[in-house]
């Protein structure tokens, strides 16, 4: 087995997502300047937008999670692409009327 390869760093971190609070502790080498207290322990925290309580495949549930408004983002942009609809039955036979 080859000496030096692996990290020095290796230890208990915390991951936390933040779409529900769910919390679990495992080893890692991810670097972090901040920290969680678990049951009396402190240990370095790591962010997730989304683990496999929150995501929709292990959890069967289709959950939408947009944390930088990307949706919001998308919508306006692509706003001046749709068509305008007639809001109602009137306005369209209006329109046809128009036509002929």
């Amino acid at each position: 087995m080859k000496k030096d390869i692996h990290p020095e760093n290796y230890r208990l971190v915390a991951f936390k997502d933040m779409s529900n609070d769910d919390v679990f502790i495992t080893k890692s080498t991810a670097d972090t300047k901040e920290t969680i207290t678990v049951e009396g322990v402190e240990y370095p925290l790591v962010k997730l937008e989304i683990s496999r309580t929150s995501h929709p495949y292990y959890t069967g549930k289709a959950k939408l999670v947009d944390t930088a408004g990307r949706i919001d983002k998308f919508k306006s942009k692509y706003d001046k692409f749709k068509k305008a609809k007639p809001t109602s039955e009137k306005a369209a036979n209006t329109a046809s009327s128009q036509e002929e």
